[in-house]
């Protein structure tokens, strides 16, 4: 057994002190987003200081714990909050909770977070299901598969033609209607943070493709796809990217998350949605 399998394997040692459930449905919830782990039934609350090597949020909006009961009649398990690169944790820290949770028996997560929205057709309040993203934190170097390869969790090179399950898009596109939710489809781009971008980089993702920018997401839904765990991810749209130099506004956390709590409702019932379809 490799020295990472024994870490991973002491953490879900430790989460079955609290809980023998078998979750095959894993959710990370982003910035603001967190409340959904509120109504999970003969719930279990663990706090993130309790399982080794587990990396605490030190942002507002996320609460720290994981959440293993039942929503929908499927036993899940529940990240109320996630780390980030820039708080100083490496890609493959960030993405630890991905590894643990399969290790649990998650077969599909389902993950979510704030983001800015770079398309112009986008505004606050809007739900973007990722269909593709841009991995720009990654691509300078900083990726969570960096390093040398563990076999038995994954293949060296990973393809990700399909990293955003297209079956579970399909899901999630067929509740979202029968809900009457209206919801874009587009591409996700990560960058490291902190700083929110700027509006010459907002221009530039725009001419490459992005429709929504966010500092997560990226590196856990990479791993996620090393271990052969299906992917369904949405980004709530807090704020309008900033294109302008001569704009009066600025962007802010405290909009980010005062924006995403408008949101919660509608993206809550999506993902109730497909949990139960799953």
């Amino acid at each position: 057994m490799s020295e990472l399998n024994r870490d991973y394997r002491a953490a879900v040692d430790a989460i079955r002190q609290y809980s023998q459930a078998a979750p095959r449905i894993g959710l990370v919830l982003g910035s603001g987003l967190g409340v959904l782990a509120e109504e999970l039934t003969d719930a279990v609350a663990i706090p993130y200081e309790a399982i080794p090597g587990w990396p605490r949020s030190t942002v507002h909006g996320h609460s720290g714990r994981l959440v293993i009961g039942q929503l929908e009649g499927r036993t899940v398990v529940c990240q109320q909050g996630r780390a980030h690169y820039y708080e100083g944790y490496s890609a493959e820290e960030v993405s630890y909770p991905i590894r643990v949770m399969q290790f649990l028996g998650v077969e599909t997560v389902i993950l979510t977070n704030a983001a800015g929205g770079v398309n112009v057709d986008y505004n606050a309040g809007d739900i973007m299901l990722i269909n593709d993203h841009i991995n720009f934190v990654g691509m300078a170097g900083a990726h969570a598969l960096r390093g040398p390869n563990d076999d038995s969790l994954g293949p060296r090179f990973v393809g990700l033609g399909n990293a955003y399950d297209r079956d579970l898009r399909a899901v999630a596109r067929k509740v979202a209607a029968s809900q009457g939710i209206p919801m874009h489809e587009g591409v996700y781009t990560c960058l490291s943070g902190p700083t929110f971008e700027s509006p010459a980089e907002v221009r530039m993702m725009r001419i490459i493709g992005t429709d929504a920018v966010g500092m997560s997401t990226v590196h856990e839904v990479v791993v996620a796809r090393h271990m052969g765990v299906r992917v369904l991810a949405f980004s709530a749209i807090t704020n309008k990217s900033i294109d302008s130099i001569d704009s009066e506004t600025d962007a802010n956390h405290e909009e980010v998350l005062e924006v995403g709590t408008l949101i919660v409702p509608k993206l809550k019932a999506i993902i109730r949605g497909v949990v139960a379809a799953l």
